[in-house]
Order: structure tokens, then sequence, then C-alpha cells
């Protein structure tokens, strides 16, 4: 199960579920970007119908990098409802992300 592709078109109808969204914005330059991809991967395959897991692409899609603030990447946002309920920034283990995704399941 791969992440879904996340872009500024389709950003605002992935936010619509009643599941929690993780979305990873990354680069194709970015080292620590490359560290996490496979991380994510595996939580697309592991979370698939309890969570939505996407991508996006920063470069590609600076729309939605701008209207979230992000400076930095590898940033990952957990979206609840539409709204942010959790921010990581960097790449961390695979259990940090898990326990992010597992705090919105309840």
């Amino acid at each position: 199960m791969e992440p879904i592709e996340i872009t500024d078109s389709n950003f605002n109808e992935i936010l619509k579920t009643d599941k929690p969204v993780l979305v990873d914005f990354w680069a194709e330059w970015c080292g620590p970007c490359k560290m996490i991809g496979p991380i994510v991967k595996e939580l697309a395959a592991e979370y698939d119908g309890k969570a939505v897991i996407g991508k996006l692409n920063v470069d590609d899609n600076p729309q939605s990098a701008a209207q979230f603030g992000i400076r930095s990447i590898p940033t990952l946002l957990v979206f609840k409802n539409g709204e942010i309920v959790d921010k990581q920034i960097g790449a961390v283990p695979k259990a940090v992300l898990a326990g992010k995704l597992e705090a919105q399941l309840n």
C-alpha cells in the first residue's frame, strides 16, 4: 500500500475524511526525507483503512506548504476533522509517528 500523493488541488478533499490524516511534506533533494520515506510507506500499509497516509512534494505544491507554514522538511502533520492535531519536524523513528497516529484513533 503506497501513501496517497497529495497535491495543492486535492489537499482539502483528503482532509474531509473522519479518519486521522498523516501528511509527509517532503522534497526529492532532501536527505532526511529519503530516510523517512520508507517509514511513511510502512505506515500507509499498516494503517490502511484506519488512517489516511499521504505525501506532499513541497517543490511541486508550494501553495499547501505555504498554507501550513512549512519551513523545514521533512515536516509531518497529523490532521483530525480537518484540523492539525500533531506535528513532527525532522526524521524520527517509526514508533514516534505510529504513536501520533494511535493517539488519534481513539
